[in-house]
């Protein structure tokens, strides 16, 4: 097949070859942080992509020094003037964005560079395998603007548990890639230079499997997970309800707010 090549807007750029699809975020001089624009390109050529025989394996990864900073702070401004149900609107297409990547039937692959905040962190956790540089950093940072990683929550804890969840969540520390590699969030550690060969190999390994084999295989993973899938609906239901109603909550308007206004939260104490 020839090579296809195609952009949606800037965002993202999607590129395919030999089988393998790339879904590459286009923005690194916003350090790829993520809208309602770049969501809605996401979700169109995920569902685009599961439609297509050719694609043995998607790789997902971003253009520039950083993987990506989470919310974009346009979207982030907008947020403040949404009301319940334009933010429970909004959270439904970043679910539906991380359930269609959690069960694209395809092996997915992520390569991390740099920064992953935020949202950034639900599509690391929805990829099947996950490499990063050993200079990466990683943070749940929506405690600290009044917020929840609601969202992204399901699929976070189905890929490192409780334990690790409930600790980065609440405290909203930074972490490094070591870190990440010991809660399982990624899968190995690379110098920055050979992350793309990396994938390379790894990509290179799924073409050396049977395709249909292996598309079973995904789905007998699926099928066997205990108790509810991420993209449960009342799972669904509850998260995105719950970051709607934290963004219009007097918290979270602080939070946002005092976040552009580069001033310390209300509620931030010094001990």
């Amino acid at each position: 097949m020839p090579n296809s090549n195609t952009a949606c807007d800037t965002s993202i750029v999607q590129h395919i070859e030999s089988g393998i699809a790339n879904l590459i975020l286009n923005r690194p001089e916003k350090r790829n942080a993520f809208g309602r624009t770049m969501i809605e390109e996401l979700i169109q050529a995920i569902s685009q992509l599961e439609k297509r025989n050719d694609i043995r394996c998607l790789i997902l990864k971003s253009a520039g020094q950083h993987f990506s900073a989470g919310a974009d702070l346009n979207w982030m401004k907008e947020m403040i003037q949404f009301n319940h149900e334009q933010n429970l609107q909004d959270a439904r297409q970043l679910a539906l964005l991380m359930e269609l990547l959690f069960r694209f039937p395809k092996p997915t692959l992520c390569l991390v560079q740099g920064c992953a905040y935020g949202g950034a962190l639900g599509l690391i956790a929805c990829c099947d395998i996950a490499v990063a540089t050993y200079r990466s950093e990683f943070c749940f940072s929506e405690v600290r603007l009044g917020l929840a990683p609601a969202v992204i929550s399901p699929y976070i804890t189905h890929r490192v548990g409780q334990n690790y969840a409930r600790r980065y969540f609440l405290t909203a520390e930074k972490f490094d890639a070591k870190i990440a590699f010991n809660m399982g969030l990624i899968h190995e550690t690379v110098n920055p230079e050979d992350l793309e060969n990396e994938g390379i190999r790894l990509a290179s390994c799924l073409l050396d499997a049977a395709p249909n084999a292996l598309e079973e295989t995904k789905s007998l993973l699926n099928h066997i997970i205990i108790g509810r899938t991420p993209y449960d609906k009342s799972v669904t239901d509850y998260t995105t309800n719950l970051i709607a109603r934290l963004r219009v909550s007097p918290e979270g308007q602080e939070g946002l707010t005092s976040f552009f206004e580069k001033r310390a939260p209300t509620w931030q104490k010094d001990i």
